[in-house]
């Protein structure tokens, strides 16, 4: 497994920011974090609520815990509400069930992190990751 280097996790914040100027998306919160939930990276555009980073983090959070997007973690939400509930006290409400939230691979398939946005819709902030993600996968 490769590591979530710092080098990685700015370069795919910038991208994310660079993908919100050019569809003029609201300003947005970046977080990513390592594999173990930290955080390796933090960017809060000028502009952006007070609760973005924190929202952020929990949509990176979320989908690390369970291994999926945030966005597939909303749609089971709604089937599954009281497991939900469940999941969010146990994690101390540290999880967003929103998209925006998107895991990080290395190039073998292994999880090695996860980015969280928020800032704009919910899809606007996954659209903004997925562009980073993509760019950096060419």
């Amino acid at each position: 497994m490769t590591a979530l280097t710092l080098g990685r996790a700015d370069a795919l914040a910038d991208g994310t920011l660079r993908h919100a100027r050019a569809i003029d998306a609201a300003p947005l919160a970046v977080v990513v974090l390592d594999a173990g939930g930290h955080p390796v990276v933090v960017k809060r555009e000028d502009g952006a609520g007070i609760l973005r980073v924190e929202i952020a983090t929990a949509k990176a959070y979320g989908a690390l815990g369970m291994g999926l997007s945030s966005r597939e973690i909303a749609e089971r939400a709604e089937r599954q509400p009281a497991f939900f509930t469940s999941l969010a006290a146990v994690t101390g409400g540290r999880l967003a069930p929103a998209a925006g939230g998107l895991l990080i691979r290395d190039p073998e398939g292994a999880v090695i992190g996860a980015i969280g946005v928020s800032g704009d819709t919910s899809d606007v902030d996954e659209a903004c990751a997925s562009a980073a993600l993509a760019i950096e996968g060419e």
